[in-house]
C-alpha cells in the first residue's frame, strides 16, 4: 500500500481529507502573490484573493515529454520528497514520495518549487535573506550553510524587520530594484538559534529530513515590497572584511547564486537571466563580506555592516584618497561605530 506519512497519517486518510477540502483550498500569500494549496502551508501565510498560484496533488505518470522545455514547463524529482510539475508560473502539481510527510511538502513548495514559479514569472532569483534598513533591502547572499540566515536573524534580534530568508525574488526592471517579502519564517540550526539567544520553546522542527529548527515571526515581518539597497556576499576569511566588488566579480557572484540556474536551461530563460543579473548591477551595489567563522562574532560583524551602511557616500574619499566605503574591516568599524555614536550625541 502507498502511504504519504503525515506525522503518522496513513495515505487513505490524508487524501481523504484532501478531497473534503479540494473545493476550497487553503489560500496562502507569499511574494506578493495569492497562493491557493490543496497541501497545508504556514498558519502566518493564510490569506485571500483570487490565485495567482495554484498548488495540487496529482499524477505525472502521463506527463507528455515533448510538451516539457525546461523553461515554462518543468518537470522534476527531489528524493524521499516526489515529482512535480511546475508551469507557466500558475501551477505546481505533486506527486509525493511514499514517504513523503506534509512538512517535507510544504518545505519543497516554499523553496526550490516556489523559486521555479517566481523565475518563470519573469523575476530574479537568489540564494539570499534579506532585511529591511533606512534605504531599503539590505541582502546576504551565499551557498548553503554560508551563514545567511544567521546574519539576517541576527538583524532581527536588533529591530529590523526580516523581508525574506533564503528565497529573494527581485523585480529587476524597476529602478532600483524591487524586493518582494517571502513569508514570516526562518530556519535556523539549533546551536544557531541558542547563539542568538533563543529558547527552546520558541523553535519548532522543520522536518524529519534535517535538523534545522524554524522560527515563525509574531513581529518584525516586512509584508511591503522594499527598494534593494545593497548586496553582501557571504565569503570565509581569516578576518572579518567587507570588499566591493568590481563589476565583473559582482556579475559572477550574482549569477552563481541565482536560484533554479541549473533546472531552467531553456535558451530563453539562459538569455534572460543573464539581462536580468546585468541590470541588477546597474543601480545595486555589492561587497564581499568575509567573516571567520564564529556565532560568537555575530555582535560585531553586525556593527561591522551598520558602520557601513552609516558610509552612505561610497564616493567620498578618505584621508589617502582612497573610497571610504571600497574597505571596512572590523578595526574601521569600532572607530565608524564610535564617530557616529560621538555625532549623534553632539
Amino acid at each position: 500500500m502507498n502511504y504519504l506519512q503525515t506525522d503518522g497519517t496513513p495515505y487513505f486518510f490524508f487524501n481523504l481529507f484532501l478531497h473534503l477540502c479540494a473545493a476550497n483550498m487553503d489560500v496562502y500569500t507569499a511574494y506578493d502573490l495569492c497562493i491557493h494549496s490543496e497541501i497545508p502551508l504556514l498558519e502566518t501565510m493564510v490569506s485571500s484573493g483570487d490565485a495567482d498560484v495554484t498548488v495540487r496533488l496529482g499524477k505525472l505518470d502521463n506527463t507528455p515529454r515533448a510538451a516539457l522545455d525546461l523553461g515554462h514547463r518543468f518537470l522534476g524529482y527531489l528524493p524521499e520528497r516526489g515529482r512535480l510539475l511546475i508551469q507557466d508560473g500558475r501551477e505546481i502539481i505533486i506527486e509525493p514520495a511514499p514517504e513523503a510527510t506534509i512538512p517535507v511538502l510544504c518545505s519543497m513548495i516554499l523553496g526550490p518549487a516556489m523559486a521555479i514559479i517566481l523565475r518563470q514569472r519573469g523575476l530574479l532569483v537568489l540564494h539570499a535573506s534579506a532585511v529591511v534598513a533606512h534605504h531599503g533591502a539590505i541582502a546576504f547572499m551565499g551557498s548553503s550553510g554560508w551563514g545567511k540566515s544567521t546574519l539576517a536573524n541576527a538583524f532581527h534580534r536588533e529591530g529590523y524587520d526580516l523581508l525574506t530568508d533564503d528565497v529573494l525574488a527581485l523585480d529587476v526592471q524597476k529602478t532600483p530594484p524591487l524586493a518582494y517579502p517571502a513569508f514570516p519564517q526562518q530556519r535556523l540550526w539549533s546551536e544557531t538559534a541558542t547563539a542568538l539567544g533563543y529558547d527552546a520553546s520558541e523553535l519548532s522542527p522543520l522536518h524529519s529530513k534535517t535538523s534545522k529548527m524554524t522560527y515563525e515571526f509574531n513581529r518584525g515581518f516586512c509584508q511591503v515590497p522594499q527598494p534593494l539597497h545593497r548586496i553582501y556576499v557571504l565569503a570565509k576569511g581569516t578576518q572579518h572584511e567587507i570588499v566591493k566588488l568590481d563589476a565583473q566579480a559582482a556579475f559572477a557572484e550574482v549569477v552563481r547564486h541565482t536560484r533554479g540556474v541549473s533546472t531552467l536551461k531553456s535558451a530563453e530563460f539562459v538569455a534572460s537571466h543573464l539581462r536580468q543579473c546585468t541590470q541588477l548591477l546597474k543601480t545595486t551595489k555589492c561587497y564581499r563580506f568575509a567573516r571567520k567563522p564564529a556565532l560568537e562574532d555575530l555582535p560585531e560583524l553586525v556593527a561591522m555592516v551598520k558602520a557601513h551602511l552609516a558610509e552612505s557616500n561610497d564616493d567620498a574619499l578618505d584621508h589617502d584618497g582612497l573610497p571610504r566605503a571600497q574597505r571596512l574591516t572590523s578595526e574601521t568599524a569600532d572607530l565608524l561605530t564610535i564617530s557616529h555614536a560621538s555625532t549623534a550625541t553632539d
